[in-house]
């Protein structure tokens, strides 16, 4: 069977670049246009060097894209309402990668402070987490992709969400992440000497990915998130602090992240007693969709932290939107996710 097409909508930044890269090494797929309203007619590999001698692509424009098979749309949050009508007859499953279509109306219009302009739309659209949803993503022909802190502090809490063994509903969460997270569009934020050496908490409160992870979750529980900037360029570390309910042992919790995550092909459980990688680190993970996850308990006081890592382009952005992508066509959801990361 010949390979399905893909195109790329917004492929000149950091998340569609990221796509590419991936999609060029899935066997399954044949890249046929990336769009770039700013670079139109310039090379891929011109704005996305690591690209050199893996595509000889142009950038085109919306405008001139081409039906196929399947359509990405890497577009800055809120752009996608604008082509949506337009796109949705180009291809016969998208993948978008924003936050258009990621949450209820009604938690849209609490975290992004605005309406949301099409809540008829958000229905169709399966979120794309595999490791939560992959009985909805089989077939799925509309697929919205997570936020990557989101993504990060899901996979660090959906097994012990239903567990019952929460013994306070409040769970405060601490995330560290790096500055490919706020996009490849100049700021005064992301200048050099303002983001070298930084460890700069830009929201102590209110994070919008509050949204998601409320959604994954249970009512009952309440998610009280803290995003910190950290001199990384990839990369995401969330460390959980949540208290167990009286007479949780530790072997309770681990079977618990066992029986959730066994079978999962990218999430790996860190049980380490030795070494200095005894808990998860995000610098191992850069280029993977793997999603490192460790946990510790205070017997004392029933504090249980739980720690998670990822690399926020691949498994918090493209990497499981392809993994999703590879479930929803019937593939092996390992296809062109493979890459080990790199030591040291």
């Amino acid at each position: 069977m010949s390979p399905r097409t893909i195109s790329i909508v917004g492929a000149s930044g950091y998340a569609g670049g990221e796509m590419l890269r991936l999609v060029l090494g899935h066997p399954e797929l044949e890249l046929r246009q990336a769009t770039s309203e700013r670079n139109a007619g310039l090379p891929v590999s011109l704005i996305h060097p690591n690209l050199r001698g893996a595509t000889s692509l142009r950038f085109t424009e919306i405008e001139d894209l081409e039906p196929v098979d399947i359509l990405v749309t890497a577009l800055p949050h809120g752009a996608l309402f604008e082509y949506i009508d337009a796109l949705a007859g180009t291809a016969q499953v998208l993948i978008d990668l924003s936050a258009d279509f990621r949450v209820s109306a009604d938690l849209y219009a609490r975290h992004y402070r605005r309406d949301h302009p099409r809540p008829e739309l958000i229905g169709a659209f399966v979120p794309a987490i595999p490791e939560l949803y992959r009985e909805r993503l089989r077939g799925a022909q509309r697929m919205s992709g997570a936020g990557c802190i989101a993504m990060a502090t899901m996979l660090a809490l959906h097994p012990l969400g239903s567990s019952g063994l929460i013994g306070r509903d409040d769970i405060v969460v601490e995330a560290k992440i790096g500055s490919s997270a706020a996009g490849n569009r100049a700021s005064s934020a992301g200048h050099h000497p303002e983001r070298m050496g930084v460890i700069r908490t830009y929201a102590p409160t209110g994070h919008r990915h509050e949204a998601e992870i409320m959604q994954a979750l249970p009512r009952s529980v309440r998610v009280h998130l803290t995003a910190t900037a950290v001199e990384r360029i990839r990369g995401i570390l969330v460390t959980a602090h949540l208290f167990l309910a009286e007479g949780t042992s530790e072997r309770d919790v681990h079977e618990i992240f066992r029986e959730a995550y066994s079978g999962e092909p990218f999430i790996r459980l860190v049980r380490v007693r030795k070494g200095i990688h005894r808990v998860p680190d995000p610098k191992i993970l850069d280029g993977t969709n793997f999603c490192d996850l460790g946990y510790q308990l205070d017997l004392e006081t029933g504090r249980l932290v739980v720690i998670g890592a990822i690399d926020n382009l691949v498994k918090g952005t493209a990497g499981h939107a392809l993994q999703a992508l590879n479930v929803a066509m019937g593939w092996d959801e390992r296809l062109g996710l493979t890459f080990q990361g790199l030591h040291p």
